[in-house]
């Protein structure tokens, strides 16, 4: 389905930095690229450019989702199918979810871990073309204490140098980021979410081995104390921060840190109460849920760069949901503008490919989604998906069935 180039007219464009522009706007993609942006009227008049008519729709950038398992499906026995999954069967699942987030117009994601690592090898099968799926930053195992957080799908280390060389090893195995983990958290039995694991100088240790060899970092801090570690030992994005203190937003500005609240991870455990869910999973998300809201909320006013993640493939919680988090973001004090930025913009800088994605701007990569109505003033139009692009070429196409 992909196009060498093409138009889409008669569309209003919100560019992931500001407002939508006027309905009656035109861009137009050659190459992969978005080559021309203005009004409708203006648009090239090539003889074999094909246009598509984008009327009472809005087109925005891709979506980008910093936080996801692909590896997980959205079983309440997330735990479960980590220990249990055979490198096949964990393949088998992050295939579909490429699938599952190309349908709901996320066009990038932040594997934060996969069981086998397995998400490494699903990246290096987009970018051939073997499968079809959104671009893919892999962190491989994310770095935990022995017995940490998400031991069971990471690689355990303890000490500088014990944390050192597994940076080391996981940068040699060609990770695109490097996941470490500052607390405990929701899902792994011998822990819990406040709890304090690796040190500021073992986060220190794996940040700066990412750093010099070029790569950005990706912190788990639950606890505010947690947070605070990893800002201070300079890691790039904190996930989660369902607790957040004043010490932890100074931080936050100060480094220009990157918050990525996963909200959706412990709502949809909570409305979705089972007898299949671990009892220690949630008895521990429903004590952090009220929290997690509220430490949103301050960060965001305070100005944090809030970047949005789902933490797909935990209980409930199925990939391609961008447009979930967004709209629980909103419904915890956000505008839509916000949102959209945080789900566009803001996650392309964590990424580190701000200059090549999350904004509709010329010379740019063409990543886009375009929906029916207006996200900007009603969020929930975010998930009536009617075309996806990606790299310029189309990968969704529901127009036709308008």
């Amino acid at each position: 389905m992909g196009q060498q180039g093409f138009l889409i007219a008669n569309v209003a464009v919100f560019d992931g930095t500001g407002e939508k522009s006027d309905p009656q706007s035109a861009i137009a993609l050659s190459d992969g690229k978005i080559s021309w942006i203005g009004p409708a009227a203006e648009a090239p008049k090539e003889s074999d450019l094909r246009t598509i008519d984008g009327s009472d729709c809005t087109l925005l950038p891709g979506l980008i989702d910093c936080h996801t398992h692909l590896s997980n499906d959205a079983s309440p026995k997330f735990f479960e199918q980590c220990t249990t999954d055979s490198i096949t069967t964990a393949s088998i699942r992050a295939v579909n979810n490429c699938r599952r987030h190309l349908d709901g117009g996320v066009t990038t994601v932040r594997d934060s871990g996969a069981s086998h690592g397995v998400s490494l090898a699903l990246r290096d099968a987009v970018n051939d073309g073997l499968i079809e799926g959104p671009h893919i930053h892999a962190s491989g195992r994310p770095i935990t204490m022995t017995g940490g957080h998400c031991y069971f799908m990471g690689a355990e280390a303890d000490g500088v140098d014990g944390v050192r060389k597994a940076a080391r090893t996981e940068l040699k195995l060609g990770i695109d980021f490097l996941k470490i983990m500052a607390t405990g958290g929701v899902q792994t039995p011998s822990t819990t979410p406040g709890q304090v694991t690796l040190q500021v100088d073992e986060l220190r240790a794996a940040a700066d081995e990412a750093h010099n060899s070029g790569r950005r970092t990706s912190c788990h801090a639950i606890s505010a104390a947690g947070v605070v570690n990893a800002l201070r030992a300079g890691l790039d994005s904190i996930e989660h921060w369902y607790y957040l203190d004043e010490e932890g937003i100074e931080l936050g500005l100060s480094t220009g840190a990157y918050f990525v609240p996963t909200m959706i991870a412990v709502n949809q455990t909570v409305v979705n109460i089972s007898p299949d869910v671990n009892e220690w999973v949630l008895r521990q998300t429903q004590e952090v849920g009220e929290a997690n809201r509220a430490s949103f909320l301050a960060g965001l006013n305070a100005g944090l760069k809030v970047a949005t993640g789902t933490d797909a493939g935990t209980p409930f919680n199925p990939h391609g949901n961008v447009a979930g988090e967004a709209a629980i973001m909103v419904d915890s004090g956000a505008t839509p503008l916000q949102a959209l930025v945080a789900a566009t913009r803001h996650g392309a800088e964590n990424l580190g490919i701000g200059e090549k994605y999350g904004t509709i701007t010329v010379g740019k990569f063409a990543d886009l989604l375009l929906v029916e109505g207006d996200p900007t003033v009603d969020i929930a139009d975010l998930r009536e998906v009617r075309l996806v692009v990606k790299d310029g070429a189309i990968v969704r196409d529901h127009l036709s069935a308008r």
